[in-house]
Order: C-alpha cells, then sequence, then structure tokens
C-alpha cells in the first residue's frame, strides 16, 4: 500500500511570530494506523492537512511511498480523507454521495456502481443507499463518509476529528467499527483526535502533541505506562495522573510542608531540587490500616462510574483521585487511608517537566 514520512517538518503561518508545528519528524508504516492526540491548538490538524496537501509546509519535507511530494497538489497524492462535519450533499442520495468523487473522475458508470455497492456493504449502508442525508443518523452520515473514501482505493486514509459530531455510545460503536475496516482495507491511516480514549483504543502508535511539537510516540500502553515527561502522564489517562510538589533534602522525597513521601532517593536526584511525583490513580491501595498507611485525607466528591468510583481525595500535600471498585461504599466526608508501591511511582523535574531516571526504569 502506502508509507508516509514527514522528515523536519514546520509550519508558519504568514504574519505569525510562531510555528503552528515545529521539526515533526515521524515514518508511518505500510497499513500502520497512527494517531495524533493532544489538546486544541497543538498542531495535529494542521499537520495532517500538510499530509493531505490542504496546507504549504514552510520547511522540511513530506514523503509518500519514498517520493518528496511537498509540491504536489491534494489530488495527486493517493489519499483519502474523512472530514469532522461529514461534507455530504444533502440533495445527492446515499448512493450519489458515495459515488461522486468516481463521478467527478469520469469513472464508467458500472465501474461506479460496483465500487459503491461494495463500500456500502462494508459500512453497512446497503438498504440506504436510495436515502438522502436528512434521513440519516449521525452515524449513518459518518458511514457515507467512510464509504466515499473507501470508494477512492487510496492507498493512505486520513480521518480529522470524525467522531466528534457523535453521542459517547455511538462513538465507541464506531471506533471498533473504523479499526476493523481500517485492517481490511489494510490502508495506511492517520488519525486525529482530541479525545484520547479513542487514541488509546485505536491506534498501533499514538502521536503525543503539544504547542506544535512531538511529545512521545510509541504503541498507548508505551506511553501510557512509560510517559516520557510530565505533560504527557498528565494528559494520557482518565482520570489524569496525580501528581505532588516534592523536593530532594538529606536523601529523602519531601512534600512542600516537609512530609516525607520516599524515605530514599530512588535515583540521582540532586540535593534542595525541586521534584513532581506522580501516580495513576488505579495504583492507591485503599486500606483500613490509617495508623500505618502513606497517605491519609477526606473524600470530597465520589464519582460512579458503574465498576468503579473516582474518589476525589483531600491530603495535607495534594488534591487527589483514586480510583476503587465498587464493591465498597465510599460517602464524601468519610476519611480514608491508603498506600502506593514505590514501582507505581514516577518523578519528574519540576522545572523541565522531564522524566527523571530511577531504579525501577
Amino acid at each position: 500500500m502506502s508509507t508516509i514520512e514527514l522528515k523536519n517538518v514546520s509550519k508558519r503561518y504568514p504574519g505569525n511570530k510562531n510555528y503552528s508545528v515545529r521539526n515533526f519528524n515521524l515514518d508511518v508504516g505500510d497499513g500502520e494506523f497512527i494517531v495524533f492526540v493532544g489538546p486544541s491548538g497543538c498542531g495535529k490538524s494542521t499537520t495532517l492537512r500538510m499530509i493531505a496537501g490542504l496546507e504549504e509546509i514552510s520547511q522540511g519535507d513530506l514523503l509518500i511511498d519514498g517520493e518528496v511530494v511537498n509540491n504536489k497538489d491534494a489530488k495527486d497524492r493517493n489519499i483519502a480523507m474523512v472530514f469532522q462535519n461529514y461534507a455530504l450533499f444533502p440533495h445527492l442520495s446515499v448512493a450519489d454521495n458515495i459515488g461522486f468523487g468516481l463521478k467527478i473522475r469520469k469513472v464508467d458508470k458500472t465501474t461506479r456502481q460496483k465500487a459503491v455497492k461494495e463500500a456500502a456493504e462494508l459500512v453497512g449502508l446497503s438498504d440506504y443507499l436510495d436515502k438522502k442525508p436528512g434521513a440519516l443518523s449521525g452515524g449513518q452520515m459518518q458511514r457515507v463518509a467512510l464509504a466515499r473514501a473507501i470508494v477512492k482505493s487510496a492507498g493512505i486514509l486520513l480521518m480529522d476529528e470524525p467522531l466528534s459530531n457523535l453521542d459517547a455510545k455511538l462513538r465507541v460503536q464506531m471506533r471498533s467499527e473504523i479499526v476493523n475496516l481500517q485492517k481490511h482495507l489494510h490502508a495506511t491511516t492517520v488519525y486525529v483526535t482530541h479525545d484520547q480514549a479513542e487514541a488509546m483504543t485505536m491506534a498501533d502508535r499514538i502521536v503525543v502533541m503539544n504547542q506544535g511539537e512531538i511529545q512521545q510516540i510509541g504503541a498507548p500502553w508505551e506511553v501510557y505506562n512509560n510517559p516520557k515527561n510530565l505533560f504527557v502522564a498528565t494528559f494520557l489517562g482518565t482520570p489524569p495522573m496525580n501528581t505532588i510538589q516534592a523536593h530532594v533534602k538529606e536523601g529523602k522525597i519531601l512534600s512542600k510542608t516537609d512530609r516525607v513521601l520516599v524515605d530514599h532517593l530512588p535515583g540521582d536526584f540532586a540535593e534542595g531540587q525541586d521534584i513532581v511525583v506522580g501516580f495513576r490513580p488505579e495504583k492507591a491501595q485503599v486500606t483500613d490500616n490509617s495508623d500505618q498507611a502513606h497517605f491519609t485525607g477526606t473524600i470530597q466528591m465520589v464519582e460512579l462510574l458503574g465498576a468503579d468510583y473516582d474518589l476525589h481525595v483531600k491530603l495535607e500535600v495534594s488534591q487527589v483521585i483514586i480510583k476503587e471498585a465498587t464493591d465498597k461504599r465510599f460517602e464524601a466526608g468519610q476519611e480514608i487511608a491508603f498506600n502506593l508501591d514505590s514501582k507505581d511511582l514516577y518523578y519528574f523535574d519540576k522545572k523541565s517537566g522531564e522524566r527523571l531516571v530511577t531504579e525501577n526504569d
């Protein structure tokens, strides 16, 4: 199929001092599913649009199948694109919407009808080909947009926030449908989202972006469990990683109130160094033995999420969220105690935000 290479790609709009995307480097393998994820304004959609040929590249090179395509028009890049807003023609039937691009390219009617029928079957729209978009649900309209991309038979599939207009239940359903479709087509896919659940569940690899720069690239489990810096650690995860401001003093890690958090240095930390200690909500081990617990606090809010609670806990040193199963009862105002295993702690330099190497790494 197709490969994509971005080599030191940057984008700066005329009149702007700052770059929207800076020094972006990425190799996308044949048939790989890559997801760009990050907060609004981080440059993920701009990068996708540069791959598509809808934005000019200010610096660097974009290669598709080993060929530099910086100056190639979008129509000549062997790509298909699915947008957030579906971009359907309301006066055309589903079949005509799916086959519109083929008609513009003057593909003969028989070939066009065959391609439309096959694409509609793939996305479950065979019974809707004569309907207009106004008679469809949001999920069905998104399937029309997917089918329109499929009939192009492009080697590369680009998707820009395709599920953001759907309700939560339908998003979950469409996530699995898109993943299965991508595997069936073996299309090299780049997918943009701000929704980390989409990134974590759909991608072969995720590219975490912030302020126009790549923060980390890796398999979802790898990035979640081994965040490179504080931004990645606190961006990925729902709820996000808990953080406690701390400093190094006399071979120990102390909180801002000089409470001992860790009684030995797990790495080569400098005396007086300001650091951030982090832990995932699911790693807290609630205990009834408050006298021996690492942390004690007061539950301020209880969020019931089906199989789990998210407990918002006020500690002496910080406000944290811990995740507990619903086989126990928790209430706001209740005192709670919990422990943490040293291997579940993360350490970051406060100034740079970079992850600090420890004996557990």
